[in-house]
């Protein structure tokens, strides 16, 4: 069974110049094509491409994905570095937590410390123009 790139991204979810740029940037191999140069994909680019996109639904980059994509492919061999890749990855969504919480406390401080009186004094632009940040430290 193939399928033409229409029929692939409505498969699995993703866009049609997106699954162009997995394959400019080497995550899918380029695909079959017919006599007419239409794009064939079977399942096996089906199955790459669902991981592609979970891949990426989790935040992980092209790199780290390519990285995993490759790991994959190699099931006899131990997983240590598929969960280096993942562990790296936690702990970046980690510190992306850290300083999400550090903006919402800014920003809750700032809603906190206005009055709701006039723009003249107003402490969210007050704040904002001084470049006063005690939650970002």
């Amino acid at each position: 069974m193939d399928v033409s790139i229409g029929e692939l991204s409505r498969q699995t979810g993703v866009k049609v110049p997106t699954i162009r740029y997995y394959e400019q940037v080497g995550l899918l191999s380029p695909p079959v094509r017919t006599e007419g140069k239409q794009r064939r994909y079977g399942p096996g680019d089906i199955m790459r491409l669902n991981f592609i996109k979970h891949g990426r639904e989790l935040g992980f980059d092209v790199r780290d994905i390519r990285e995993l994509l490759a790991l994959s492919a190699q099931p006899e061999h131990p997983c240590e570095n598929a969960d280096r890749i993942a562990r790296r990855h936690l702990t970046a969504i980690d510190q992306r937590i850290t300083q999400l919480a550090a903006l919402r406390s800014e920003l809750a401080l700032m809603l906190y410390s206005c009055s709701g009186g006039r723009v003249a004094d107003c402490q969210i632009l007050e704040s904002l123009s001084t470049n006063r940040s005690p939650a970002l430290g």
